[in-house]
This record gives C-alpha cells, sequence and structure tokens, in this order.
C-alpha cells in the first residue's frame, strides 16, 4: 500500500495546486513533446522517403551526371565539367547489358499545360522511355502506357497525372483529348493512378511524353538519367551495376584508375544519405530539447524542496509512528516521479498531436514510433527520481522531534 499511497498523494498534491502544477510541468512537457513532434515527423519522412525510393524497386539504380546532393561548390564545378549522358548511352547499355532486365531513360522540366481555357503552371514534364512508368512503378488507371514505337517516331501522346484531369478537364472522359504542353500539342493517352501529397505538394501536377518527343520540344542539351532494373538484389544487382558500370565507363572513355565520369546511385544511396542527414538533425533537436527537460527536473526538484518544508510537521509525525529513512526517502522519489511522469504524458500527447497537425496542414509524412514513446516515459521518469533525490534525502534525514516543533 505503500507505493500507492505515495502516488495517490502525489496525484492529489498536483490537483490541489493546478497553477503550481501546470509552471512545474511545463519544462518536461516542452522537452518531451518536442522530441516526440520531432521523431515522429522524421520517421514519417524516413518512411516516405524510402517508400518512394524503393517504389522503384530495390533491384533499380540509375546513371547521371551528377550526384543527387551536392555538398560545396567545388563539387558542384566538378559536376558540371562532366559530359552528359545520352539516349546513345542508355541504347548502348539497353542493348549490350546481359544482366541488366530493364533499362530507361528519363529527362524533365517544369512547364505550362493548356487545355481548352484551362491551364496549368509549374508542371512537371517528363521525357520517358517507353517502359519508364513499369520501372517507376506508376500504374496507368485510365486508357493506357507508351509502347516502343512512341519512342521511335516521337510520338506525341502524353500520360498525365490526376491534377491534369482535375483542375484542366473534369468533365467526361480525358482520353483522346488534346492538350498543349508548352505550346505543344499532345493526346491524352493515358492517365496515372493518385499519389497524393508530399510536404504541401502535390505528386500528381505531371505530364509524361515519350523522351524523343520531349528532345524534339526541348533540345538534346540536357543529361539524360539511366535507369536499370537488374531483376534481383544481392550478387545480381552488384553483377549488373558492375556490367552496366564498365560499358558507361568504356563508352566515356574514362582512363583506368580514373574515378568515373559519371554517378552510379542505387536505393540504399538516397535512404542512407537522408537517413544521415535526418539522424544529425533528429540529434540536434534532441540535444536542445534535453535544455528543457533538465530544466524541468530543476523545478520539481525545487517544487519539491517547497513541498518537504509545507509537509515538515507530516514527516515528523510518519517517523514518530514508525516511518523510517526508506519509507520516506520511497514516498518523495515516487512523488517528484509520478509529477514528472505525468508530464511526459502530457508531453506525449501534445507532441503526437502538433506531429499530426503539421501532417493535416502541410501534408508533412508523420509516423509513431513506439520506442520514442517508451523512451519519452522513460527519460521523463528518471528525471522526476533522479532531480527527486536531494528533496527526498532531505525529507528522509528530518529529525522527528524537531519536525514535530516544526510550525505549520
Amino acid at each position: 500500500m505503500e507505493f500507492k499511497e505515495a502516488i495517490r498523494i502525489a496525484l492529489q498534491s498536483l490537483w490541489a495546486n493546478k497553477l503550481r502544477s501546470v509552471l512545474t510541468l511545463i519544462g518536461v512537457v516542452i522537452g518531451v513533446s518536442s522530441v516526440i513532434a520531432v521523431i515522429t515527423l522524421t520517421n514519417g519522412v524516413n518512411k516516405y522517403v524510402a517508400t518512394k525510393v524503393y517504389g522503384y524497386g530495390a533491384d533499380v539504380f540509375t546513371f547521371s551526371k551528377q550526384s543527387p546532393v551536392i555538398f560545396s561548390y567545388e563539387q558542384w564545378q566538378k559536376f558540371q565539367k562532366r559530359k552528359k549522358l545520352t539516349l546513345d548511352d542508355y541504347r548502348a547499355i539497353n542493348e549490350l547489358c546481359k544482366s541488366c532486365s530493364t533499362v530507361g531513360a528519363l529527362l524533365n522540366t517544369s512547364g505550362k499545360i493548356v487545355y481548352a481555357n484551362h491551364s496549368s503552371n509549374n508542371t512537371d514534364i517528363r521525357g520517358w522511355t517507353w517502359n519508364m512508368p513499369a520501372i517507376s512503378n506508376l500504374n496507368v488507371v485510365l486508357g493506357r502506357s507508351f509502347v516502343p514505337a512512341d519512342d521511335q517516331y516521337g510520338t506525341r501522346v502524353a500520360i498525365v497525372g490526376y491534377d491534369i484531369v482535375d483542375n484542366l478537364m473534369p468533365n467526361g472522359d480525358p482520353i483522346g483529348k488534346e492538350i498543349r504542353v508548352d505550346g505543344e500539342p499532345y493526346t491524352v493517352i493515358g492517365v496515372g493512378e493518385r499519389q497524393g501529397k508530399t510536404l504541401g505538394q502535390s505528386q500528381d501536377n505531371y505530364v509524361a511524353v515519350p523522351i524523343t518527343a520531349y528532345q524534339h520540344t526541348y533540345g538534346t542539351n540536357d543529361s539524360v538519367t539511366i535507369y536499370v532494373k537488374a531483376g534481383a538484389v544481392g550478387p545480381i544487382l552488384e553483377r549488373a551495376s558492375d556490367e552496366a558500370r564498365v560499358l558507361l565507363r568504356s563508352r566515356r572513355h574514362d582512363a583506368t584508375g580514373a574515378e568515373d565520369s559519371f554517378e552510379l546511385s542505387t536505393n540504399e544511396t538516397f535512404v542512407g544519405l537522408w537517413k544521415s542527414i535526418s539522424s544529425t538533425f533528429l540529434f540536434v533537436v534532441i540535444g536542445i530539447a534535453s535544455i528543457s527537460l533538465v530544466v524541468g527536473g530543476i523545478v520539481i526538484m525545487n517544487i519539491m524542496l517547497v513541498s518537504v518544508t509545507e509537509r515538515t510537521r507530516e514527516i515528523g509525525v510518519r517517523k514518530a509512528l514508525g516511518a523510517r529513512y526508506k519509507d520516506v526517502l520511497l514516498q518523495f522519489l515516487i512523488e517528484s516521479g509520478t509529477m514528472s511522469l505525468v508530464g511526459g504524458f502530457v508531453g506525449i500527447l501534445v507532441g503526437v498531436g502538433v506531429a499530426k497537425l503539421v501532417t493535416v496542414l502541410v501534408g508533412f509524412p508523420s509516423d509513431i514510433a513506439l520506442w520514442s514513446v517508451l523512451m519519452a516515459v522513460f527519460v521523463s521518469g528518471a528525471i522526476g527520481v533522479f532531480f527527486g533525490v536531494y528533496p527526498a534525502r532531505r525529507a528522509a534525514m528530518l529529525d522527528p522531534i524537531v519536525a514535530l516543533r516544526s510550525e505549520l
């Protein structure tokens, strides 16, 4: 009953002094809620990045002129000096790489789409080889996808996202209708499945056209990105990437021992890079939030010292009735720990609520990590116990005679 009684007294103390309790626990609430919110958002975006990257398949790798992420101006200069990747490079890998299951190529820009009296600005315009919808796991839910003849003859056909359908041609069947892509006419042959929003940005605002038709409009100066599907992970993926890399080095006349004049990236490259960046950010935020937890712990210690002073006579009575040193010590430790745990639970609710609110307002993905909730409960309880040791020890060491003589 001692344990239950100590918890009951702690909760009664919190309820009896509501304003003091709020001010006492606000540091713990802020610290815990900050950590929970950031972990929830970071976990959500990590899962999103992994899902989107792996949407191409874990067995897909890419060749590009430059790295997807550039960390310095010197790196950017180095990449700019490289020769561009061309459709001929794509065709060579497609024809000669025996270990490669499927090979595709991509070019993209942004532009204006017009249909009748409606228009869409800043639309993602993608130049795709005929097999890129399959490589990127894009399901065409209306109409058809590209065929090899579309690449060969530069057919003026397009696959559009649902933003184009909803905003430009909401009435009737979009298949067969003519749209203008930066002034060039294209016939809609397919509509991709809905992908929703991420970070407030729609993933359905795009128009995909055959890559040869794309180059007819925008020229051949841009470097293509080559996508290669190995068919399986592990040794098969390594063999395919090695074979394709050797072919590309040979075509670009890279000297023996020299670094590649292109970037080879796998899904693990993107996911690993993102996780390293997000982990650094997470540790920084946790470090800052820890300051709030320490401040909250100090406030709890201060309030517990006040509580010891207010209850000196009560402590004297307990000791006079036989309470031992460890009984009084345990009572006050449980009280401080309970106070801190209450702040921790409130912080968890606030943190999750903030994260979900951000998701609703701006579309930033969030995902609650069970380990973060358990960690928050443990840390908040530990903060209360740690900072409650001094007040509890002070209460336990009171002389019962002196305590009984204390004035209320």
